[in-house]
């Protein structure tokens, strides 16, 4: 049973473009987003963990270990926000504006 409903960025969707065309394993992320969407909680592998920075209100797992998903669970509105995917060096390193 679905618990939240997702809202994707226009940021995500790019990383999810690219993510494609880089032959991503893209079941491996379904698999992570429908665990989120029912409430429950990853198992360990992901790593699950907040974030700090310009990140800080988000979380982020790891799908694999150099694919990592940001997101934010908004409780109130239940909803799953969607903010980027991509490699550390991606999403971290360049540490611009989402």
């Amino acid at each position: 049973m679905t618990k939240y409903k997702i809202v994707w960025t226009t940021k995500f969707k790019k990383d999810l473009k690219l993510a494609k065309k880089q032959n991503k394993d893209l079941n491996k992320l379904d698999y992570v987003i429908n665990i989120l969407i029912q409430g429950k909680e990853l198992d360990a592998k992901y790593q699950d963990h907040s974030l700090t920075g310009i990140y800080k209100e988000y979380r982020e797992c790891h799908i694999d270990p150099d694919w990592f998903l940001i997101y934010k669970k908004d409780d109130d509105k239940i909803v799953i926000i969607m903010l980027r995917l991509g490699s550390h060096s991606n999403l971290f390193e360049k540490q611009k504006n989402y």
